[in-house]
């Protein structure tokens, strides 16, 4: 019998910390390490591209291997020139639809202990397994054990990578082999958590685009140096061209604005500009995809250039007018419109002008 007791008011409790606008407008995020779980076969191909790509600042080369004849080796990460005869790291992606288990990887570790056998690569100083829905427990204690590893390595060779390793023959576990069998490192084989792998990806330029969340903090620009750079000298010396221009005169290096403080002071006001412009340039390089930095300066040159080619009474009075519009162009599609200031949209027109394709005086 169900009693009055067993009845209870429906009142869904809602915490403070997931009202907001933003919650009302999207929705309460998902965690991204539920949205890689459900990731398409495209998807994690891409995302492993993504994540991989932060290697290359870990090692000398880095590549990805597929096809039938991988021999095991997927993600390769190269510590010398030296490449599958040197020291490197591999890294075996797998997309399933459960938690990596045991069975799994049986013929995966076999195909690295046959293949370095046979003199194919040396043995790789670290192998790390992931999938896309984690490592399952099961596994995850056993690639903990090596000594038990290798004893449940040896259980299931026959069923597994006897077969397993190529379809052009059978590779029994015996002589010569079983001894190399018998001394191999166990302990190279571990694993990655997607956690790990968000991680990593989280260093890439591809982050805020695959899971959102805006982009990180942008760092304050580096100040210009007092000794303008070589970077420089085409931008500085079409400023020098349009303050001779107002003024009549040929100004033959920045040391004689010296004598003209308005100019001097507009002069190092515009440099700041530029390396606003360049900080930002190595923001986007580090956080969006590649391109981005690129639209962004494409959509400004179109937005100024017929400012620039309209007729002004002097290089210095075209700079000015093309610097200002520059500011009030309405940029809103690209990634970076949240970083953007208005030092930034000035000093890309320097950063135009430095690559010729702005002058103030003909």
């Amino acid at each position: 019998m169900i009693l009055e007791s067993d009845l209870k008011e429906i009142n869904p409790k809602i915490s403070n910390d997931i009202f907001s606008p933003l919650h009302i407008q999207s929705g309460v995020p998902i965690p991204k390490p539920t949205r890689v779980k459900f990731f398409s076969p495209e998807e994690w191909e891409v995302f492993t591209e993504e994540w991989a790509s932060s290697l290359k600042d870990k090692y000398a080369h880095t590549r990805r291997f597929g096809g039938s004849g991988d021999m095991g080796v997927d993600i390769a990460g190269f510590c010398s020139d030296h490449r599958f005869k040197g020291i490197w790291d591999n890294f075996q992606c797998k997309r399933y639809d459960h938690a990596l288990r045991p069975s799994d990887i049986w013929v995966e570790i076999g195909k690295i202990i046959y293949y370095s056998y046979k003199k194919e690569y040396v043995p790789p100083r670290y192998h790390y397994f992931i999938g896309s829905q984690g490592i399952g427990t099961s596994l995850e204690k056993l690639l903990g054990n090596s000594t038990e590893l290798r004893s449940q390595m040896l259980e299931n060779w026959d069923q597994h990578c006897l077969k397993g390793i190529t379809s052009t023959q059978s590779i029994p576990l015996i002589a010569e082999f079983k001894t190399y069998f018998d001394n191999f490192d166990f302990t190279i084989f571990s694993s990655k958590s997607v956690v790990e792998l968000i991680e990593i990806h989280s260093k890439t330029p591809f982050h805020s685009v695959r899971f959102g969340g805006g982009l990180p903090v942008r760092p304050s620009p580096t100040q210009p140096p007092t000794v303008p750079t070589n970077d420089e000298s085409r931008y500085i010396r079409y400023m020098l061209d349009a303050y001779g221009d107002s003024l009549g005169k040929n100004l033959s290096d920045i040391s004689t604005l010296e004598l003209y403080s308005p100019f001097k002071r507009h002069y190092l006001r515009q440099r700041e500009y530029f390396y606003h412009a360049e900080s930002l340039k190595n923001f986007a390089r580090d956080t969006v995809p590649e391109g981005t930095f690129s639209s962004l300066q494409e959509e400004i040159y179109h937005g100024i250039i017929d400012t620039c080619e309209d007729t002004h009474t002097n290089g210095f009075e075209r700079m000015k007018a093309t610097v200002k519009q520059a500011t009030e162009i309405a940029i809103t599609s690209n990634p970076l419109v949240s970083s953007i200031k208005t030092q930034d949209r000035q000093g890309i027109c320097h950063q135009l002008a430095n690559d010729d394709r702005l002058k103030w005086v003909e």
